[in-house]
């Protein structure tokens, strides 16, 4: 088996789909599956069980994927390790982010490190949901929570920013429906939700999870409203037209809270866990390019600037 085989092993794995596997190497969807069965007939052992609708890895799947991530990162990190001895730093730097936070923030960043380094190549995909970074060979991506439950044990994770998701509405929503004094009058309002980036920590997005500034007392609210959208954009543009409540970054707003344009609501109440992370796949040595690109954004990040 070469490098190439053991990729294709591990993007099936990952992606539980032959079609998605190829379609992330840059194969036919043919081609894939008839190199799979070459992989199957050496070995001679099943590795995939394949219905219409997904693909299970065998016990012997299971064991050819670990080999194959195993020997995949040994390669990577020979490759990074040989990098690491050029003076002039090149090569390519792939991440993913969030719509909002990578047009606004991000984006602008990432270009001006780039200038700094010319033979540095850096392409940045904006989603919505957190991709599976192995599987698309991407170095990390830059997300607005750390990370839980099975990926944390097999990703590393870094804090750029701290960040709050607080409470907002116009003016003239406050004037003709009064102010929430209590998170339970959130119930009561039209609120305005984000359907974007999956959810933080999965929980359904009209499910709003409040924490105390202070005192550090917690709360859920179940909000409900006519207007939700998976752009964030959108659901603080509905704000600012006096639409309803919404709960947004600070990253976002914070210019038009300051302005007066939108006024804080429930000030002493934000949504945990919302600072902005760079998020990777386990690796025993990252490149040198990837790690001052890091370095990079914790220094332009500093200081929360969507404050100034």
């Amino acid at each position: 088996m070469d490098t190439n085989d053991l990729a294709l092993v591990r993007a099936i794995h990952e992606l539980h789909s032959l079609s998605a596997a190829a379609d992330q190497l840059g194969m036919a969807p043919p081609l894939a599956t008839k190199r799979l069965a070459a992989i199957e007939a050496r070995l001679g052992q099943r590795l995939f069980l394949r219905t219409t609708r997904r693909v299970s890895p065998t016990a012997e799947g299971e064991i050819v994927y670990a080999h194959a991530t195993r020997l995949l990162a040994g390669f990577q990190a020979l490759e990074d390790e040989l990098a690491e001895r050029q003076t002039d730093l090149a090569g390519d730097i792939n991440l993913a982010s969030t719509f909002g936070f990578g047009r606004l923030w991000l984006g602008p960043a990432v270009a001006h490190f780039q200038q700094q380094h010319p033979r540095i190549r850096v392409q940045l995909q904006l989603t919505e949901q957190l991709p599976e970074l192995s599987a698309q060979q991407l170095d990390g991506a830059v997300w607005l929570w750390a990370i839980q439950g099975p990926q944390a044990g097999r990703w590393t994770s870094r804090r750029l920013a701290r960040n709050q998701r607080v409470l907002a509405a116009s003016p003239a929503y406050l004037a003709q429906y009064g102010t929430p004094s209590r998170p339970e009058d959130l119930a009561g309002h039209t609120c305005l939700v984000v359907r974007e980036n999956g959810g933080a920590g999965g929980q359904p997005f009209d499910l709003w999870q409040l924490q105390h500034t202070r005192d550090r007392s917690s709360t859920r609210v179940q909000v409900q409203g006519t207007l939700a959208s998976n752009s964030g954009e959108l659901v603080r543009d509905w704000c600012l037209a006096g639409h309803g409540i919404m709960l947004r970054s600070l990253w976002d707003i914070a210019p038009a809270l300051a302005s007066g344009a939108l006024v804080p609501v429930l000030p002493a109440w934000a949504m945990p866990d919302a600072d902005i992370h760079w998020v990777a796949p386990w690796r025993a040595q990252t490149p040198k390019r990837v790690r001052l690109l890091v370095d990079y954004l914790v220094e332009q990040f500093k200081g929360e600037p969507w404050r100034r």
